[in-house]
Protein backbone atom coordinates (compact mmCIF):
# COMPACT_ATOMS: atom_id res chain seq x y z
CA UNK A 1 0.00 0.00 0.00
CA UNK A 2 1.46 3.48 -0.88
CA UNK A 3 1.93 5.44 1.53
CA UNK A 4 3.60 8.91 2.35
CA UNK A 5 3.66 10.12 6.05
CA UNK A 6 5.34 12.99 7.25
CA UNK A 7 6.72 13.77 10.48
CA UNK A 8 8.56 16.69 12.84
CA UNK A 9 6.35 19.31 12.91
CA UNK A 10 5.69 21.58 16.19
CA UNK A 11 5.86 24.48 17.37
CA UNK A 12 9.21 26.84 17.27
CA UNK A 13 9.62 30.72 17.45
CA UNK A 14 10.70 32.78 14.68
CA UNK A 15 14.35 32.21 13.79
CA UNK A 16 14.61 28.66 14.97
CA UNK A 17 14.86 25.35 13.07
CA UNK A 18 12.99 22.41 12.32
CA UNK A 19 13.58 19.28 10.42
CA UNK A 20 11.04 17.46 8.80
CA UNK A 21 10.85 14.12 7.57
CA UNK A 22 8.73 12.16 5.34
CA UNK A 23 8.59 8.28 5.47
CA UNK A 24 7.42 6.46 1.82
CA UNK A 25 6.72 2.72 1.76
CA UNK A 26 4.58 0.89 -0.64
CA UNK A 27 6.95 2.08 -3.98
CA UNK A 28 10.40 2.42 -4.81
CA UNK A 29 11.24 6.49 -3.72
CA UNK A 30 14.20 6.18 -5.43
CA UNK A 31 12.40 6.44 -9.02
CA UNK A 32 10.93 9.78 -8.43
CA UNK A 33 11.53 13.24 -8.07
CA UNK A 34 9.66 14.24 -4.39
CA UNK A 35 8.45 17.13 -2.72
CA UNK A 36 7.26 19.41 0.07
CA UNK A 37 3.91 21.13 0.02
CA UNK A 38 2.15 23.38 2.27
CA UNK A 39 -1.42 24.57 3.43
CA UNK A 40 -1.31 27.71 5.64
CA UNK A 41 -5.10 28.28 7.15
CA UNK A 42 -7.52 29.85 4.45
CA UNK A 43 -5.11 29.51 1.75
CA UNK A 44 -4.23 26.78 -1.09
CA UNK A 45 -1.64 24.14 -0.74
CA UNK A 46 1.67 25.40 -2.43
CA UNK A 47 4.96 24.11 -3.71
CA UNK A 48 7.88 24.51 -1.29
CA UNK A 49 10.72 22.90 -2.65
CA UNK A 50 11.37 19.81 -5.12
CA UNK A 51 14.62 17.52 -5.25
CA UNK A 52 15.33 14.74 -7.95
CA UNK A 53 15.56 11.20 -7.94
CA UNK A 54 19.44 11.37 -7.02
CA UNK A 55 19.38 14.29 -4.75
CA UNK A 56 21.69 16.05 -7.36
CA UNK A 57 19.49 19.05 -7.86
CA UNK A 58 16.64 21.00 -6.08
CA UNK A 59 14.68 23.52 -6.39
CA UNK A 60 13.28 25.93 -4.03
CA UNK A 61 10.21 28.50 -3.91
CA UNK A 62 11.31 32.24 -3.90
CA UNK A 63 9.96 32.11 -0.42
CA UNK A 64 11.94 29.89 1.22
CA UNK A 65 15.13 29.56 -0.81
CA UNK A 66 18.50 30.35 1.13
CA UNK A 67 16.47 29.15 4.60
CA UNK A 68 15.17 25.76 3.64
CA UNK A 69 17.17 22.89 2.30
CA UNK A 70 14.94 19.62 0.92
CA UNK A 71 17.57 16.08 1.16
CA UNK A 72 16.61 12.80 0.37
CA UNK A 73 18.19 9.18 1.45
CA UNK A 74 16.28 6.55 -0.80
CA UNK A 75 17.81 3.51 0.93
CA UNK A 76 15.95 5.00 4.29
CA UNK A 77 13.04 5.97 1.86
CA UNK A 78 13.25 9.55 3.58
CA UNK A 79 12.62 12.76 2.42
CA UNK A 80 13.82 15.76 4.82
CA UNK A 81 13.04 18.81 4.70
CA UNK A 82 15.43 21.25 7.07
CA UNK A 83 14.24 24.76 8.08
CA UNK A 84 16.01 27.80 9.51
CA UNK A 85 15.44 30.82 9.90
CA UNK A 86 11.89 29.79 10.17
CA UNK A 87 9.43 32.56 10.12
CA UNK A 88 5.71 33.16 11.08
CA UNK A 89 4.86 33.26 7.72
CA UNK A 90 6.11 29.47 7.13
CA UNK A 91 2.88 28.68 9.68
CA UNK A 92 1.42 25.76 7.86
CA UNK A 93 0.86 21.39 7.57
CA UNK A 94 3.64 20.11 5.49
CA UNK A 95 3.41 17.42 3.23
CA UNK A 96 5.65 15.31 0.75
CA UNK A 97 4.23 14.43 -2.38
CA UNK A 98 6.48 12.44 -5.42
CA UNK A 99 5.89 13.42 -9.05
CA UNK A 100 3.50 12.03 -10.58
CA UNK A 101 1.72 12.26 -7.31
CA UNK A 102 0.52 9.54 -4.85
CA UNK A 103 -1.61 9.54 -2.78
CA UNK A 104 -1.41 12.23 0.09
CA UNK A 105 -0.96 11.92 3.87
CA UNK A 106 -1.98 13.81 6.33
CA UNK A 107 0.93 16.16 6.65
CA UNK A 108 2.79 17.74 9.51
CA UNK A 109 1.77 21.00 11.67
CA UNK A 110 4.49 23.91 11.86
CA UNK A 111 3.52 26.64 14.23
CA UNK A 112 5.65 29.42 13.92
CA UNK A 113 5.66 32.55 16.83
CA UNK A 114 6.69 36.00 16.50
Amino acid sequence: QVQLVESGGGWVQAGGSLRLSCAASGFILSNYDASWYRQAPGKEREWVARISPTGLTTYYADSVKGRFTISRHNVARLVYLQMNNIDPVDTAVYYCNVHPARSWGQGTQVTVSS
